[in-house]
């Protein structure tokens, strides 16, 4: 592994990680005490636990405060706080679901780069579900014309990058990211479901959730071209011409960082970084093109915005799981393959979870969906959990089960 240094960690050896992996593993599975339900009324489940110390006592409870920004921060909540990964697409059936904007605006880009569509995607399932969470609709490649880098995204094909980046003149090309002149439509978009989302009699307030992409999944999708199965020229840019990539890793890190900042001033109270392909590295690797850079992100959003949540999702991460925390952030988002029980074991009780139901539940009935989430709740412990799914809601997944799930998740108490 060629030698690289950022933000303080130096990625020449493994050695040092490991010793401050030591540092960080939490106690062993027998750490757990049972998490017991018991019924509280026909709509609500009461949940019993008696953790020996897994996850960090709560604090007092805040009420000017989202459940969602709570839960994160320990203070002690009724329960736990619920939204889903993709709860705004095209299982929906409202009258003006996702899908009848989808056939009168067939371009992907079209519907995310116009504010009055972000806003209206963005506040379906709100407005159905009610979830803890409401996600901005956008995707994160939408910096990517902002940085010079053309693309597009095509049904049926996915993203597609005009010009594939492989060389450092490439590389060169690409501006750092201004999200003031080049999407302001999203801080529009924000600026009005910031106040959408306030609290009614009834309802806890929503917390408003902004979204960036991880430097090296960009990177993965700039290089490759679009998708891909293999990254094999990825991974033959990073072992050939590691010093190309970390330039690209750079530019990226720096643009992000300023892409969440912008998100926050604009009305998100949280973000979640999405690192779908980090876990096509091996541990050592993404200790070089994955860690330090996520590290960097993070310590530049706390400079200016230190109590902002960041939430960070590698979907297939249990080989990097104790990793993960190391990045700085506040919640490790866990998908299905990972045990919760084991994912908190492994991230030890002072950093929060969001997750982990597989998303495959949603085509069950619905007494399992019922025991699927009471099983993911209580091996999660109280406190410093978000429920959440392990990956977005699949395409053609009957609406009635979402709703189903939403019921008992907010009918849950602590």
């Amino acid at each position: 592994m060629s030698s690289f240094k950022c933000c303080g960690m130096n990625m020449n050896t493994s050695s040092n990680f490991l010793s401050a992996l030591s540092l960080s593993l939490p106690p062993s599975t027998s750490s757990y005490s049972s998490v017991r339900f018991a019924p509280l009324s026909k709509s609500s489940t009461r949940i019993r636990s008696s953790l020996g110390g897994t996850v960090a006592d709560p604090k007092a409870t805040s009420v000017a405060e989202p459940l969602l920004l709570n839960a994160v921060r320990g203070i002690d909540i009724e329960r736990p706080p619920v939204w889903l990964m993709r709860q705004a697409g095209r299982y929906m059936k409202a009258a003006t679901s996702y899908q009848n904007i989808c056939e009168k605006y067939p371009s992907f880009r079209e519907r995310s780069e116009n504010v009055d569509l972000v806003v209206e995607i963005s506040l379906q399932p709100w407005k159905v579900f009610k979830p803890d969470g409401v996600i901005l609709f956008s995707d994160i490649l939408t910096p990517l014309s902002g940085m010079n880098i053309p693309f597009d995204i095509v049904k049926g094909k996915g993203p597609i990058i005009f010009h594939p980046l492989r060389t450092a003149a490439d590389v060169d090309q690409v501006r750092e990211f201004s999200p003031e002149e080049s999407v302001p439509y999203v801080g529009e978009a924000l600026k009005i479901l910031r106040k959408e989302v306030k609290p009614d009699q009834v309802d806890h307030e929503a917390a408003l959730l902004g979204f960036v992409g991880a430097p090296f999944t960009l990177a993965s999708y700039v290089v490759e071209g679009g998708s891909s199965k293999h990254f094999s020229k990825i991974k033959r840019l990073a072992f050939s011409q590691p010093n190309v990539l970390h330039a690209l890793l750079q530019k990226f890190t720096a643009s992000m960082a300023k892409y969440i900042q912008y998100q926050v001033d604009c009305g998100a109270q949280a973000v979640q970084i999405f690192d779908s392909w980090a876990t096509e590295l091996s541990p050592v690797d993404f200790e070089e093109f994955g860690l330090p850079y996520l590290k960097q992100i993070v310590d530049i959003v706390k400079q200016t915005h230190p109590d902002l949540p960041l939430i960070l999702y590698a979907s297939g991460s249990g080989g990097l799981l104790e990793r993960l925390p190391l990045t700085g952030v506040d919640v490790v988002s866990l998908d299905w393959t990972v045990d919760m029980a084991e994912g908190r074991r492994r991230l030890g009780p002072n950093i929060a979870v969001q997750g982990n139901v597989d998303p495959g539940i949603l085509f069950g009935s619905k007494d399992f969906i019922t025991n699927r989430i009471k099983d993911t709740v209580r091996k999660a412990g109280k406190g410093k959990h978000i429920l959440n799914l392990g990956h977005g809601i699949v395409v053609g997944t009957p609406e009635e089960n979402v709703a189903h799930f939403f019921e008992v998740a907010k009918g849950l108490r602590y």
